[in-house]
């Protein structure tokens, strides 16, 4: 399969993505912990079905020490029991925002006091953003049809 865009090639494009990369930068910063980013990332991901961005964050993750187990459990975590009820908070709050269109009322009251119970104001800001941003990179890779399978880990970092 080949891209529609290089996204790399156009002066629009490498303006715009430069920002997001920055934006990338500054939530890997966060207090949000690093384990929680990368399983929200990637089940973000698996919604949309944006393979680039399931590839990077399954290498990213694996490469920080995350388990094969917990990876591949991540898009059924609600009958796992592996995952923190942190982490499974956090992954709630990302699949009812990232489903925004088939929940009607966004993300419930319900959803957000668990993920509250769990994580500070700045986490939650953090986690808010990260559900965001991956819906929105997922779009510009989705739209495009960018490949995956080649991702080396720390390739955009």
């Amino acid at each position: 399969m080949d891209a529609r865009l290089n996204y790399f090639a156009t002066p629009t494009a490498g303006k715009a993505l430069k920002h997001f990369m920055s934006a990338g930068k500054a939530l890997k910063e966060s207090p949000l912990p690093a384990e929680t980013q990368e399983l929200v990332a990637l089940r973000v991901s698996q919604i949309n079905g944006c393979a680039v961005c399931i590839d990077m964050h399954t290498k990213e993750a694996a490469a920080a020490g995350e388990t094969s187990v917990r990876l591949n459990l991540v898009a059924a975590w609600r009958e796992a029991t592996v995952f923190t009820d942190a982490e499974r908070a956090a992954l709630e709050l990302a699949e009812e925002g990232t489903r925004v269109a088939d929940a009607a009322g966004g993300v419930g009251d319900e959803v957000w006091a668990n993920a509250a119970e769990h994580y500070d104001e700045e986490q939650l800001t953090a986690l808010v953003v990260l559900v965001s941003f991956m819906n929105s990179v997922n779009r510009l890779n989705i739209i495009t049809r960018q490949p995956a399978g080649n991702y080396q880990v720390g390739q955009f970092h």
